[in-house]
């Protein structure tokens, strides 16, 4: 649904307001049999016990619910990471925060390597969160998903696969390019904002080798030749802004930070992206701010930008 909100000069603009969030990486972690950990797990356990337990914080979590039910979206995207080990309970732990800030209806979800830690994890991601990952009509199927509000459509990829020890990679199949292709066109033509979520940066360079995306030239070709408004990721835990050519300029590929990551670090303080959309006659403009926690466990404005897509 979208909304009628007021701007600075009092007038109301038909808009619609979408919060991005990514790696949030819940905690703490369930209790664990060794075998459990009788694979690449045990890495992630150690990892987690050592660094990210004292890094991300439920404290962050209670904060970040209430900064996103300010702001009042319309919808939410999150871009992956939400478990760290992929234990059977953490995607209990992970439905019920995706529950806390909505519907399937208003949320809408793709995994990251973290959720696909482990050979099937990737299944049970999906199944667990199939109410967040799931086309209009019910279709679960394949590859992207297509999702469609008022003029934005939610399309969202899948990068996530299992890999090997120190590996984060993830993966663009040709199957998933040729199915994400058609969605644009169709997308396209029909003038709607085209919003792609995915969790690693498919920009070249955007993040180390051991953490890219394999299959990336191929999704870059086709935002070259299809176009998108907006391609929103997670992964590198970084509130960047990239750009990828598209048909009619370029498309902005935007990061965020790590969702509960805690302010006194050395990573970015745990932030969303929030993007204010309007359609106009020559496209769709969008106002875009990075928020971010505060040490009083607040989320304010550190970043403002405009953003202009011309019309597909």
């Amino acid at each position: 649904m979208c909304l009628y909100r007021t701007t600075g000069i009092g007038y109301p603009r038909f808009m619609f307001r979408l919060i991005h969030i990514s790696d949030l990486h819940l905690g703490p972690l369930p209790a664990a049999r060794l075998r459990d950990l009788a694979s690449k797990r045990i890495l992630g356990y150690v990892n987690w016990r050592r660094n990210r337990s004292r890094a991300f914080g439920d404290d962050v979590e209670a904060a970040l619910i209430a900064g996103i039910a300010a702001e009042k979206p319309d919808h939410v995207a999150v871009t992956g990471d939400l478990v760290n080990i992929a234990l059977a309970g953490e995607y209990v732990t992970a439905s019920a925060f995706l529950g806390l800030i909505g519907t399937g209806e208003v949320v809408s979800a793709v995994p990251g390597n973290h959720d696909a830690y482990v050979p099937g994890a990737a299944r049970r991601a999906r199944r667990a969160w199939a109410a967040y990952m799931t086309a209009d009509g019910g279709e679960e199927g394949g590859w992207p998903y297509v999702r469609r509000r008022g003029d934005i459509a939610i399309v969202g990829v899948s990068s996530a696969v299992a890999t090997g020890p120190f590996m984060a990679t993830g993966s663009f199949s040709a199957e998933q390019g040729e199915r994400l292709a058609a969605a644009l066109d169709e997308l396209g033509r029909a003038g709607l904002c085209r919003v792609v979520l995915i969790h690693h940066p498919p920009v070249k360079g955007a993040t180390a080798w051991h953490k890219r995306l394999s299959g990336a030239g191929r999704f870059r070709k086709i935002v070259a030749r299809f176009g998108a408004e907006l391609v929103l990721h997670g992964h590198t835990h970084q509130p960047t802004r990239l750009t990828l050519p598209g048909p009619k300029g370029a498309v902005p590929v935007i990061g965020a930070p790590a969702a509960t990551q805690r302010p006194d670090g050395h990573h970015p303080a745990a932030g969303f992206n929030l993007f204010d959309i309007e359609k106009t006659d020559a496209g769709f403009q969008m106002h875009h701010r990075l928020m971010q926690v505060t040490p009083a466990g607040l989320f304010v404005e550190t970043r403002s930008e405009e953003i202009v897509s011309p019309a597909p």
